[in-house]
């Protein structure tokens, strides 16, 4: 945080352009212009804020511009500007860097890693300008060659180091400093093995592919002059020999490189299905058994985009950019020297056009990628509104505005339609640009080359398989721009994911396991306190106490706390102070497994899967019969329905039962909890969804399933608790205002007995 604060003070005199939108606690959103069509510099500056200690979350959004930071309640609201700003300074400053000072790092020492790329392109330039020198020095004939082969050396490291600092930025703040190992092999993690196999696959696929193209060099050299030299030493004397034999090795060639082409692919394909699968099971797991606080506190969405989106370009980056970095890296290992060492002359004019289609690579896709974005989110808009509007068809239809949606989706079409084409437009310049740079490089070395031939400085034969070469490395740099794309995109899904894994898992009680078929049931809050995080106490100092196999409700306002009472009870939540006990247990060192065994519980919004009735009632209690699903069905009023329905019990009801209503979804859920068979049952608005005669008959079959359990039932319908053997009514703030059965607390004139008389329209006796 200080070094950030820093970097605001030292540049004061710099107009930053950055001013919240919104402060509320615990969040507040930024308009950032620095970050505006920059996705680079955006996830650079999120990254960097998510360094800071005390701040739990940060985007950048380069289409809006926006930045939405959360942070912890401690941090003042001045403190985040200063921080927002200090983090704006420095990225704007660059290259960014999250980790401590320079001054601060310890030095490289015998096990420390070397920063390769920072390194590697300084010594490519300086080796290659001391070899151009040593070459003026001794007046060789190569001399200008070699000075331009040292130009475009160290103009290729400058490209290249340019884009590596820029990539090591990013890198730094997604990836943090110290780690043991690099991104790239924490996520291939235990599938190392594979990694090896598909690398050698790709580098055996390139050298064969490199070899077919000297073989087809060699064929038009029999043809033209009517031998080749190397295959007169394998004893191919005659022209015919010497074809049949390239024929043969073209052959070969060709088989070789189809088969290990094809065996690379599909190991790189697999090492990445390997990971993405490896990877989303390990983290949904995790996610799992997170803690419903932290749970809450990430949006569903940003969770399922870490584990769809996020997972799918770990194995992505494998499965593709892995397998283009190794035939590029490949392609110049082997032909650099080769030209160096058999024709220098032309080696310049052959890889003059590497810096320039690297530049022009990694400047596509600086430039593309804000189309990219700017279309993204077109079609994000797009589709939203497509399906917002379907979803909206009675509401349409209502207000006669078919031809209005029908003019937003024109417009919002077009839209796309006019950002598509800009992308188009872009990448088709580029391809463009790469060949007509690639066919510029062809005819330069044909041009010098043949010059060379003719003034007999370069053996024909040594030219004539070399002349379609380079193409090979030109056409594959235009990927280079994507390559640098696909590993900053890889390093920040793989941030994002590792955060999530990061977020704390449930603790289980330092208690011993609790017998659920011992259970007896009684329920007792000892001076519990609880406050959601930015909010004023729930439940403030409240005792209270449910007997064991009675009916308890707990009725109020909304916002009394009772469905927190019910959160702690199932160990949703823990309590701030006081103690909350189960048979005098207290329910912190009980096993949450053990704990939610013992306890039923229905939501007031119950939620329902994507599958049959018969599979969510039985849903936690698999093994239960089909006998034992159509008794709870019928026990919770759900058996008349679900006979009516053409499938019965197999009825399919879609995500969230969405084909049913909402009073049968909630007797769904019922017949869950009741199939359960808990010793205690927690009912959280269990019955508001469903008419007063379903209610009365719920609560008649109810009544016998209540006998030798403890029943906790929470309601605002008043009608629904009637017959409880004690009824608890909390006020605001989470404190108990009165208690007693319906007939005292009617006979006492309060709280309760006004809430009868406006819900029931009766007045106490």
């Amino acid at each position: 945080m200080p070094s950030l604060l820093g970097a605001a003070a030292g540049i004061r005199s710099v107009d930053l352009d950055a001013s919240p939108r919104s402060v509320i606690p615990g969040r507040q959103r930024w308009d950032v212009k620095l970050v505006l069509g920059r996705p680079r510099t955006a996830e650079v500056l999120a990254a960097a804020l998510r360094r800071v200690p005390g701040i739990t979350e940060a985007q950048a959004n380069p289409i809006t511009g926006g930045v939405l930071v959360r942070h912890e309640p401690q941090l003042r609201a001045a403190d985040v500007g200063r921080i927002m700003r200090g983090a704006v300074a420095r990225v704007a400053a660059g290259p960014v860097r999250t980790g401590p000072p320079a001054a601060a790092r310890p030095t490289a020492g015998p096990g420390t890693p070397p920063d390769r790329a920072p390194v590697l392109s300084p010594v490519l330039a300086v080796g290659s300008g001391v070899a151009a020198g040593i070459a003026l020095i001794r007046g060789s004939a190569l001399s200008r060659q070699l000075v331009a082969l040292g130009g475009v050396a160290a103009a290729t490291a400058a490209v290249v180091r340019k884009a590596w600092r820029r990539t090591a930025g990013t890198t730094r703040d997604l990836s943090g400093t110290g780690a043991a190992r690099h991104p790239l092999l924490e996520i291939v993690g235990p599938h190392r093995k594979r990694l090896h196999r598909a690398t050698a696959l790709s580098v055996a696929c390139q050298v064969s592919e490199m070899a077919l193209g000297t073989f087809l060099g060699w064929t038009g050299l029999v043809l033209i002059k009517g031998e080749a030299a190397p295959l007169v030493s394998l004893g191919l004397t005659t022209a015919s020999a010497q074809l049949w034999g390239l024929a043969g090795l073209v052959a070969a060639a060709c088989a070789a490189v189809a088969g290990l082409s094809y065996a690379s692919n599909l190991q790189w394909r697999r090492l990445g299905q390997d990971i993405e699968h490896d990877w989303r099971s390990r983290t949904y797991t995790h996610v799992q058994h997170l803690e419903l606080r932290h749970l809450e506190g990430e949006r569903t969405s940003r969770v399922a985009g870490a584990l769809t989106e996020d997972v799918g370009q770990l194995g992505t980056f494998f499965a593709t950019s892995a397998n283009d970095v190794l035939h590029l890296g490949t392609s110049l290992a082997i032909l650099v020297p080769v030209f160096l060492l058999m024709a220098p002359q032309i080696a310049w004019i052959a890889f003059l056009p590497i810096p320039v289609i690297a530049w022009l690579s990694l400047h596509y896709q600086d430039k593309v990628a804000a189309d990219y974005a700017v279309s993204g989110e077109n079609r994000a808009r797009l589709h939203s509104q497509l399906v917002n509007t379907l979803e909206a068809g009675a509401t349409v239809k209502s207000f006669c505005t078919e031809d209005y949606e029908a003019e937003r989706i024109d417009g919002l079409s077009e839209a796309v339609q006019e950002s598509n084409q800009q992308t188009a437009r872009s990448t088709i310049r580029h391809a463009e640009t790469v060949r007509a740079c690639t066919t510029a490089s062809m005819a330069g070395t044909l041009l010098v080359g043949g010059r060379s031939v003719l003034n007999g400085t370069l053996r024909f034969e040594v030219f004539s398989p070399l002349i379609g070469l380079p193409q090979m490395v030109l056409f594959r740099m235009n990927r280079l721009g994507g390559i640098v794309d696909q590993y900053q995109r890889t390093l920040a899904a793989y941030d994002r994911v590792r955060r999530l894994r990061a977020l704390p898992v449930e603790t289980e009680g330092a208690g011993g396991p609790l017998d659920v078929e011992a259970v007896k049931g009684e329920i007792v809050l000892d001076r519990v306190t609880f406050a959601y995080p930015d909010r004023p106490p729930a439940l403030d100092d409240l005792s209270l106490t449910i007997p064991a196999g009675q009916v308890t409700a707990l009725v109020g306002a909304t916002g009394s706390g009772k469905t927190t009472v019910a959160k702690l009870l199932m160990r949703f939540q823990d309590a701030g102070s006081g103690s909350v006990l189960l048979d005098g247990r207290d329910v912190r060192d009980l096993p949450r497994h053990d704990l939610r065994h013992a306890i039923g519980f229905v939501a007031q919004d119950p939620f329902l899967f994507d599958g049959s009735i018969a599979d969510n009632i039985r849903y936690g209690s698999f093994g239960a019969s089909d006998e034992a699903v159509v008794s709870a069905a019928t026990m919770a009023e759900a058996h008349t329905f679900v006979s009516a329905l053409p499938d019965g019990y197999d009825t399919v009801i879609g995500e969230r039962g969405a084909a049913l209503s909402g009073g049968q979804r909630q007797r769904i859920a019922l017949a869950r909890a009741i199939l359960k068979d808990a010793p205690v049952v927690i009912l959280d608005e269990a019955t508001s969804a469903v008419d007063n005669e379903t209610e009365a008959a719920i609560q008649r079959t109810l009544r016998g399933f209540a006998a030798d359990r403890t029943m906790v039932i929470i309601a605002h319908r008043l009608s629904t608790v009637r017959h409880a053997d004690r009824i608890y009514v909390m006020d605001k703030g989470g404190i108990v205002a009165e208690q007693g059965t319906h007939d005292e607390l009617l006979a006492r004139h309060g709280l309760y007995a006004s809430l009868w008389q406006l819900q029931a329209g009766e007045i106490a006796a």
